[in-house]
């Protein structure tokens, strides 16, 4: 049997793979305008393929799901917070780089002791503006929290405060 040898296999798996993706994908990955049609509390405006770009600006043809709002904290902490921009002084060798391998913007914060991707806010100072832990400080500050700045007189100005910080 031809087809069942190991030759066959090993000549003819790329396209034995392919065609088993048409055969599996309807099933793990159904389509979402069936199963949106199946839901009437959704407004849908027309069902198109997914794969034909819209090139109209009249209103997006995908499902809107209502926003989430505020998180409440899990804890809240009192640290010692520092402010810190993109200068090669205050940062390594790649300045725009975070530990995370991001580039920096506004509400990137660098942290020793949360782990990356802690969602946090500063209430007093910031309101409701959450930021994201994506970078990380020298070693010898385990306990600190570090405000990316765009510019270096901001940083200055900030200087160094303990702050109350709610951890999301």
């Amino acid at each position: 049997m031809k087809f069942f040898s190991l030759a066959f296999y090993r000549q003819y798996r790329l396209q034995i793979a392919f065609f088993a993706l048409f055969l599996v994908v309807p099933w793990v990955f159904p389509q979402l305008p069936a199963t949106a049609a199946t839901n009437t509390s959704l407004s849908i405006v027309e069902i198109k393929p997914l794969f034909i770009p819209v090139l109209t600006t009249a209103r997006p043809e995908f499902l809107l799901f209502p926003e989430a709002g505020p998180r409440p904290a899990r804890n809240q902490i009192i640290v010692t917070t520092t402010a810190y921009s993109s200068t090669p002084d205050q940062t390594d060798d790649t300045p725009f780089i975070t530990a995370s391998g991001t580039n920096v913007r506004w509400g990137v914060v660098a942290a020793n002791f949360l782990p990356i991707g802690t969602l946090l806010r500063i209430p007093d100072y910031y309101g409701e503006q959450i930021f994201v832990v994506e970078d990380r400080m020298n070693t010898r500050y385990d306990y600190r929290l570090d405000i990316w700045m765009e510019t270096r007189v901001e940083a200055k100005q900030w200087g160094i405060r303990n702050v109350r910080v709610e951890i999301l």
